[in-house]
């Protein structure tokens, strides 16, 4: 299939832009990855400290979750529209401002406030990465530098945990659980310094104006299915959450007929033509719901099973890191000899890795030797680097540049969506298992495990990879 090459002004494409480039696109999308996983450590301190109670702690995870969810497609569409460069930068300056205000928070209400800036700063910011980086790099340089970007958001949701504890055990300056947010504020200034100088711009150039109508139905569409799914578990599922679910499908129903009738969508239906990119989407989404949901549940099998403080818990994640990093750095090699089936490969070394978990957990029961469970996270692992890292160039493989931001929002509304969808469903699981930790951690993993196993089966559909030369692919 022959790309619609976009003109020049609009995309400027290079072999390969620099490191630099890459490497403020990257610190970007690190710190808001990390600060959706980071938070969770600090939830004992951040309700010591602020008096906070159960239902604005929720807030405080789940306001950051849902205002990044609403704000993708939105946020990619402004990128086509009013340059991918500029939205990064704006949404750099408002993640920045709302971390310092997290980490200066007097009460529980101002933290929720700054948390939901965040996840704004955070929808405008992450479409352009992907965009930016499918619309400027080309060829070897292009695959490594979407490597790239599937190891960075892999390493901010494995170590999250990890850098939190660490942060909050070495109380800095006194601030303790403060410094989670406070650390984003320098470097965050400093990548805004450096984008003029060494981010391109690219835009859909002549562009009509957004679609109002649209970004207000997936807007709404998106909060009404995130949220119930984030909140509607600790609250024992009301009739609210079901509401909120039901008027979901209706509002994605008709954000769908609006976008086939209006002049100018928000969202191309062409995208969806693209196999790789329809169907990437669904493994990416199937992916989302396993990742989000071993890190919650294998979170509370360590801090509230087995009794380990946030730095002990935080430790228990090195090994899982280890695994991605070992991994992840070899995907690009292997992607190219394996192609689609790397990510299968990928999703059935998880499910092994969560079946030794599985089996161990069961084994040490509530006071055995926590350190057995070191080789089942060193194969879980590995399984996330092989399936994170190539997945983003499977999917954006075939996608006109000209709309790469909203296809990217699109992408990774997908991957939020599924992180809540795959909270709530394993969280049913793991509680209503809860006669012990042990055994409720087993039976999420057994169902995370036939997740991946649909993951290998939605992968056969993914056309082959081919690396995109200039006006072609």
């Amino acid at each position: 299939m022959t790309a619609v090459k976009a003109p020049e002004s609009a995309v400027p494409r290079t072999a390969d832009p620099g490191q630099g480039t890459l490497l403020v696109l990257l610190s970007g999308l690190f710190i808001t990855t990390l600060d959706f996983f980071i938070v969770n450590v600090a939830i004992p301190a951040i309700q010591r400290d602020l008096h906070a109670t159960p239902s604005q702690i929720q807030f405080v995870v789940a306001g950051f979750g849902v205002a990044l969810a609403a704000g993708l497609i939105t946020a990619g569409r402004l990128g086509d529209l009013y340059g991918r460069r500029r939205m990064f930068a704006v949404g750099l300056a408002v993640f920045t401002v709302a971390s310092a205000l997290c980490g200066a928070a007097p009460t529980a209400g101002i933290l929720i406030g700054a948390r939901i800036g965040q996840g704004l700063g955070a929808a405008l910011l992450m479409p352009q990465v992907l965009a930016i980086i499918n619309t400027t790099f080309t060829g070897e340089h292009r695959a490594k530098a979407f490597n790239a970007y599937g190891v960075t958001m892999g390493f901010g949701g494995v170590f999250g945990q990890l850098i939190g504890g660490v942060l909050i055990n070495a109380d800095l300056a006194g601030l303790g659980w403060r410094t989670i947010f406070l650390i984003n504020v320098p470097v965050g200034a400093l990548a805004i310094a450096l984008v003029p100088r060494l981010v391109p711009e690219s835009r859909l150039p002549g562009g009509p104006k957004l679609d109002l109508a649209g970004t207000a139905l997936v807007s709404l569409g998106l909060v009404a299915i995130v949220y119930p799914l984030v909140q509607g578990r600790e609250q024992g599922w009301p009739a609210w959450t079901w509401l909120c679910l039901a008027a979901a499908v209706a509002l994605l129903a008709s954000f769908a007929l609006h976008q086939r009738r209006v002049a100018a969508p928000l969202v191309d239906p062409g995208l969806f033509r693209h196999r790789s990119f329809s169907a990437g989407t669904v493994v990416s989404l199937l992916h989302s719901m396993t990742m989000g949901s071993f890190f919650l549940i294998l979170a509370l099998y360590l801090q509230q099973g087995r009794e380990l403080d946030a730095l002990g818990s935080g430790l228990i994640f090195l090994p899982l890191g280890l695994g991605y990093f070992a991994s992840s750095t070899r995907a690009v090699r292997l992607a190219a000899r394996l192609g689609r089936q790397v990510v299968a490969l990928g999703a059935l070394t998880m499910a092994l890795g969560y079946g030794l978990l599985a089996l161990t957990a069961t084994a040490l029961g509530e006071h055995g030797p926590i350190a057995w469970i070191i080789p089942g996270l060193v194969v879980a692992g590995a399984g996330m680097g092989l399936v994170m890292a190539p997945l983003p160039a499977l999917v954006l493989n075939g996608v006109d540049p000209r709309h790469a931001a909203a296809a990217s929002g699109v992408l990774s509304t997908a991957q939020q969506a599924g992180g809540a969808i795959g909270v709530a469903v394993v969280g049913v699981v793991f509680y209503g298992a809860l006669g012990g930790y042990p055994h409720a951690f087993a039976m999420g993993l057994l169902l995370l495990i036939a997740l991946d196993v649909a993951v290998v089966a939605l992968v056969q559909a993914l056309p082959r990879l081919r690396n995109r030369t200039e006006g072609a692919e």
